[in-house]
């Protein structure tokens, strides 16, 4: 039994370990994204500290391009994310006039996921797919 045990513990910590390399083998975050709806495009890079992570709404189409959204052009989607791990960060997402505490993870070179939560309780996830013209 003891050999199961450590054979298993033996595997875990390999898979461990190589989820940790490909996590550290990704792209960077920097660029353009583009949300899942495909109808806004957002400009992530480096800020504050060079560690932190921010996005701009640069883009709107296929619908959004009303009224109603055109005044969050140029505004800040991510807002100064601090780091909390290997392709992590934890910081304040503002969408569309509503602000949440959000956590931003980047999954593949290609993708992004946002959650975020407001008062802790009604949380969303979004998509982001890095934007090749």
């Amino acid at each position: 039994m003891q050999k199961v045990k450590t054979a298993l513990l033996a595997m875990l910590l390999g898979v461990s370990a190589l989820g940790q390399a490909q996590a550290a083998a990704y792209a960077s975050p920097q660029g353009i994204w583009e949300i899942e709806m495909r109808d806004s495009r957002y400009r992530v890079e480096m800020c504050g500290d060079g560690a932190q992570l921010c996005g701009t709404l640069i883009w709107l189409g296929n619908g959004a391009d009303n009224a109603e959204n055109t005044p969050y052009l140029d505004s800040m989607l991510i807002d100064h994310a601090a780091p909390i791990g290997e392709n992590v960060w934890k910081g304040d997402l503002h969408v569309f006039g509503q602000s949440a505490s959000g956590t931003i993870t980047q999954v593949s070179d290609d993708q992004i996921t946002l959650e975020g939560c407001y008062l802790g309780i009604f949380c969303r996830t979004y998509q982001l797919y890095r934007y090749a013209p």
